[in-house]
């Protein structure tokens, strides 16, 4: 999968751009920081997912130039080239209109070879892996962070995973305000079944899906592990559901057996009735809360190396040594989910890295997939890859190829 051309207009730092992309040939994206090579990526990544991955509100994308413009708008297009289809034309725009009420909101068109579609539809037409500096959140942040990259990366090949998410995204709060409202004695009780059963249905598929996920990336993950440390370390994924299916429905067998629950897999229907039965159990003490207690909302990702929690015991080092492990296996398993491998792109990750890492990296990106790097330094790659890669020099918004600098 590769992208052919891409264009972009009134997109962060970029009033206009066009440009032709290398199939094979990494690109090196090279300029001072704030010039517009990160955002370069975050196009990239915002065509495949209509999410950016640094930035939670869509209205900062658009050029702080068009502001003051009649309907200020942002564009984003690309000629992509997979397997599955010779080439697709995709055509995102971000536009600020007024309602009659005289409130600005964000609207968002995403277009298919011309024709409009729902945001579901992107699933599989580009696919990408974000590799940045950020990263060790998957490591030393929060579970919200470990959530996130579950939910990204299964995104971009479920749309059953992705409608579960965005489902359960939106009856969240709504039962949440419920309880509040029964706790309040402006609600009945009697009004939750109908949002647990929502809850429920879509509650369960993500469970199913991120077990079955981090299943398949452990093996992958384990592998490139052992060859960063020497064979010295071994490296595990624990998922940790916040209510506890069981294979029999008795409590035996638990997700919370550790090594288990990465090695047996339920499906969503065998997890339905228990998170709903969950959901029962926990219904006084939700309503006195005002809040669920239980569900996707609420896992937990931790990452084990011989056994012991790298977050809580492991080195910097063992850190970044385990997100690399897995932003490896990530480009593995989403080559073998969607039969050929997904763009790769790297933000300023090359620096944050120790001469063995950078070389064991770039040893095995080189050649494999569409790849764009991002850095300040030239002298941090070795000759023979700078020798086989694309130079382009990025200031204030506009890309120059190899020694013709801006």
């Amino acid at each position: 999968m590769y992208i052919e051309h891409l264009s972009l207009n009134n997109f962060r730092n970029y009033a206009r751009l066009e440009l032709g992309l290398p199939t094979h040939n990494p690109v090196v994206l090279h300029g001072a920081n704030a010039q517009g090579k990160t955002s370069l990526l975050e196009a990239i990544y915002y065509l495949a997912t209509a999410k950016s991955p640094y930035s939670v509100n869509d209205r900062q994308l658009i050029h702080w130039r068009a502001e003051n413009d009649p309907i200020p708008f942002a564009r984003l297009a690309a000629e992509v080239c997979s397997r599955h289809a010779p080439l697709n034309r995709l055509d995102m725009t971000l536009m600020i209109e007024k309602t009659g009420d005289g409130v600005a909101r964000l609207r968002k068109v995403v277009k298919v070879n011309g024709v409009e579609k729902r945001i579901m539809d992107l699933v599989g037409l580009v696919n990408v892996v974000l590799f940045l500096p950020q990263d060790l959140t998957l490591v030393e942040g929060s579970p919200t962070d470990r959530r996130r990259f579950m939910d990204n990366t299964l995104g971009q090949v479920d749309a059953a995973y992705l409608n579960a998410v965005e489902v359960y995204e939106k009856v969240l709060p709504q039962r949440n305000a419920l309880l509040k409202r029964i706790n309040d004695r402006q609600a009945s009780p009697k009004e939750l079944p109908f949002w647990d059963e929502k809850l429920v249905s879509a509650g369960s598929i993500i469970v199913a899906g991120r077990q079955r996920f981090l299943r398949e990336l452990e093996v992958r993950a384990q592998s490139a592990h052992l060859e960063l440390t020497g064979k010295r370390e071994i490296l595990t994924l624990h998922y940790q559901p916040s209510f506890l299916p069981t294979f029999a429905g008795d409590g035996q067998l638990s997700f919370d057996a550790f090594g288990l629950d990465l090695h047996r897999e339920l499906s969503p229907d065998e997890i339905a009735p228990q998170f709903a039965d969950r959901l029962r159990v926990e219904e006084r003490e939700s309503i006195s809360r005002g809040m669920t207690l239980c569900g996707p909302h609420r896992d937990e990702l931790r990452l084990n190396i011989n056994e012991r929690d790298c977050g809580l015991y492991g080195s910097r080092g063992q850190a970044r040594t385990a997100v690399m492990a897995i932003k490896l296996a990530e480009l593995a398993w989403m080559r073998d989910r969607i039969g050929e491998y997904p763009i790769l792109l790297l933000d300023e990750v090359i620096a944050e890295l120790d001469a063995q890492r950078r070389a064991f990296l770039l040893e095995r990106i080189d050649g494999v997939t569409q790849t764009l790097v991002t850095t300040t330094e030239l002298d941090i790659f070795t000759q023979p890859f700078l020798d086989r890669a694309a130079i382009w020099h990025v200031t204030d918004g506009r890309i120059s190829v190899g020694d013709e600098r801006p």
